[in-house]
């Protein structure tokens, strides 16, 4: 019975940046649990890949290859989700980032590049999604946030500040949104994909890593999607409005960037 909590069978999940890492993990682990998913991300191969694999658990995915940052793209991805699939019952906004700058190196455009990547189109997916989710009469949106927008350090001023804003907009959007839709977020640490390639192809940047982090070992991108089956199933039925720290432990930052005194 308490393994049933956790099934989405019927449900429609729409994951942005869905092609690799936490985004395709997590859309495969919806899609084991009983979910169909519309995907999202630039690059239609890695999305066919990950529709593949849906298939292998007798799911269905709609692929949408598009920039979420492009005007009218998220409108457009769940106008698909809708008449694709017939609705929408989750939103797992994932697509974000923002390379680490010096303070004096960070533009306001990119400050604002960053917020929007990382926020409004958080913001924005999930407002194109309410309607479907009221009208079907419960939705969840999970954000994924970061570790970075509550620790601190050198040359996360952008990233660090859009993430923090994310993790506060998850809070104010539950609050306006219960009871019927659910709102968390998944505050991240340091996960093994592709954002972390030049950690993972460097032996002494990943141990430096590794020891730093309380646990020992770096994230994998499962550890975020169960995370995020948690927080769209029944299972989380009793939790909004919160960020769930998924970072082995951190307290501090584990990769210094070394950047030095003005």
């Amino acid at each position: 019975m308490a393994l049933e909590k956790f099934r989405v069978d019927g449900k429609v999940a729409v994951i942005t940046g869905g092609g690799r890492g936490i985004g395709a993990a997590s859309a495969l682990v919806l899609a084991e649990a009983g979910a169909d998913v519309v995907i999202t991300a630039r690059t239609k191969e890695q999305l066919d890949e990950v529709a593949e694999q849906v298939a292998g658990f007798g799911r269905r995915a709609v692929v949408v290859p598009a920039d979420v940052s492009e005007a009218g793209a998220l409108e457009a991805l769940a106008k698909t989700a809708v008449d694709e699939l017939g609705g929408i019952d989750i939103v797992v906004n994932n697509a974000g980032g923002a390379m680490p700058k010096p303070f004096l190196d960070t533009s306001p455009r990119f400050l604002e590049e960053a917020f929007h990547f990382n926020v409004t189109t958080a913001f924005e997916l999930s407002k194109h999604a309410v309607p479907s989710m009221l009208e079907r009469g419960s939705g969840a949106i999970v954000n994924i946030s970061s570790a970075m927008g509550r620790l601190t350090d050198r040359g996360y001023v952008g990233y660090g500040t859009a993430k923090g804003a994310l993790s506060h907009m998850t809070r104010l959007m539950a609050a306006d949104l219960s009871p019927k839709i659910r709102v968390n977020g998944i505050a991240v640490g340091s996960v093994a994909t592709a954002a972390l390639e030049i950690v993972l192809t460097n032996d002494e940047l990943r141990s430096h890593m590794e020891n730093a982090t309380p646990l020992k070992r770096l994230g994998e991108p499962d550890d975020i999607a169960l995370a995020v089956l948690y927080l769209s199933s029944p299972a989380g039925s009793f939790v909004t409005g919160k960020v769930l720290e998924v970072d082995g432990g951190l307290e501090f930052p584990n990769l210094q960037l070394g950047l030095p005194d003005l």
